[in-house]
Parts: structure tokens; sequence; C-alpha cells
């Protein structure tokens, strides 16, 4: 097994198994120039009964294909046809844990927004990633500032779709955010409502209540569903509801959600410290819950969130 950085022994490209350092594109790839692409950010675990698993393979993949959907995207590739590559490329590369990439992206042909002809090509990458803000993140929590960069209207760029061009909105957040000393940015809407953070959805706590963003101006997260569960199975309440920052500033507790990110507690928001500036008892115990499903410990009802490779 190859190591060091994101490199591995094979990555799937439309439709097979390739060595790493054969899995090329041309530079006039149309996605290359234009940003029109569709990608999914899943994660696989060691079981403790020794088999690795992709959690909530299937609803990635769905999410995928509803991604190249709503953006127009031919998509050349079954789901189970993509559930089984996703399986195969953690085989190939040995990895008992990884973060697992499928993209799908516009090849060369034709150039110009109004293409139309370029065959759809999907690849499938997979590479050992731990915890995406750093490991004492997940312990003690993070700092977020409030980016002057807004979050997207839904009738701009459909935040539904995980699209490849919607993460510049990102990409510059986050940018901002880290220069000016903080974790992670925070954005809101264009009404000045709480949206998400630059990779990851957030939920607020406030006298034993959970708020987080509707799907409006904010990607459907496959995590934050699973925290949703996990929270009404506890018997907390969970609404769904639009809220300004200063929700924040006064929220018991806070946390973060995402594939690449898990279960994130929030310490600070524009230097305003939530709650005690600890991660609290509801944010510790829904961690608690899906650390143990991710690795199979979980209760019957969260078993079929686990994709054995």
């Amino acid at each position: 097994m190859a190591t060091g950085g994101i490199r591995s022994d094979k990555i799937w490209l439309d439709g097979e198994l390739v060595p790493y350092d054969q899995a090329h594109v041309h530079v006039l790839t149309h996605s290359l120039h234009y940003g029109l692409a569709v990608f999914e950010g899943m994660r696989c675990y060691r079981s403790d009964d020794g088999r690795s698993a992709i959690f909530r393979a299937r609803e990635h993949i769905r999410r995928l294909i509803d991604s190249a959907h709503i953006v127009e995207m031919p998509m050349p590739f079954s789901e189970e046809e993509l559930l089984k590559a996703s399986a195969d490329v953690v085989r190939a590369n040995r990895f008992e844990e990884c973060y697992i990439r499928p993209l799908a992206f516009y090849g060369e042909g034709e150039m110009g927004l109004a293409a139309r002809g370029n065959k759809t090509r999907v690849a499938i990458a997979a590479w050992p990633w731990g915890a995406y803000l750093g490991k004492e993140s997940l312990e003690k929590g993070i700092r977020l500032k409030t980016s002057s960069f807004v979050r997207f209207h839904h009738n701009s760029m459909m935040p539904a779709a995980k699209a490849s061009g919607n993460y510049i909105n990102s990409i510059l957040a986050g940018y901002e955010a880290r220069r000016s000393g903080y974790d992670e940015a925070l954005l809101l809407d264009v009404q000045g409502f709480v949206a998400e953070g630059s990779g990851e959805n957030i939920f607020v706590i406030r006298e034993g209540v959970v708020r987080t963003p509707p799907l409006t101006s904010i990607l459907p997260g496959i995590t934050r569903a699973s925290v949703m569960t996990i929270l009404a199975d506890l018997g907390v309440p969970v609404v769904e509801q639009f809220f300004a920052r200063d929700a924040l500033y006064i929220a018991d507790e806070a946390f973060m959600t995402g594939t690449a990110a898990e279960v994130t507690p929030v310490r600070e928001l524009d230097d305003r410290r939530i709650g005690t500036g600890q991660p609290g008892p509801i944010t510790r115990k829904v961690q608690e819950v899906f650390q143990r499903v991710l690795r199979g410990r979980g209760d019957e009802q969260y078993k079929s969130w686990l994709y054995h490779v």
C-alpha cells in the first residue's frame, strides 16, 4: 500500500482500476476550465469485528447521482456499479480506514459554456485522512469567524448539488477565516441567517433544544441527517429553522457535522465564548453515539448505515 499524502496504489477511472500515476486527464478537460463537476466524500472505518465499512455509502452515491441530475450531467454508471467500485478501491489499496472521493466530470472534446457533447468521466480515489479540523478540534472544539462571503442563493447555484464550482465560495471563506487566526468560517445566507460552515452543517443548542438551518441555502448533509436521527432517538428535540448568528453567541452548545469533520464541537464564534467554552453534554453524547455507530457498535437500527467492503 502506498503511503504519504493522498497517494494510493490504485484509482478507479471510467470503469477500471488503474495505477495512481496513470490516472490522467487532459489539460483541456472541460470541467477543469468551467468547474462543472459533482463529487462526494465518504469515510471507511474499521469495525470492531475486524471488517471495514463505508459509512452511509448508498446515501452518498445516491446524492452523487442526484447532483449530476441537478446539473444535467449524464451519469454513465449505475448506483450499484458505483457502490461496488467504491468498495473495490478500498480493497485494492488495502485500506482498513480511509476517505473516499468519487468525482464525475466532463472530459475533453468541445470547449465553451454551451458545449454538450463531452463525455462524463468518473473517478473514485481513496486515501488515509485523519480529523479534518485536527484531532484536538474533536476534543476541545473550534473557533469560528463569521465570513464576509455570503452563502449563495439557492436559485443561483442550487446547493442541493454537491457541485465542484459551489466550493469556490467555501474556499474563499475558509482562506479568510484561517488567515485571521480562526479554525473555520461560518457563512450567512443572502438574508443574513446562519447557513453553514465552509464544508460543514451547523447545530446550535439552548435549553435542551437543538436547532439547525433548513434545507434552503445549505447542502443536505448526510452526517447532518444521521445526527438528527440520533438526536431524535435520544429524545432530544430538533427543530429546523432560520436563526441569526447571535443565536450562537448565547447558545449553551454548538457543533458542526460533515463526513470529513464528523461531529466537531464549536467553542467560540466571533471571539465570543459559546456556553462554558467547552463541548457540552448533548454534543458529547452525540459524538459518543456517532463514534459507536461508525465502529459497528451502534444499535440495530443503525446497522444499515454501514456498507461492508
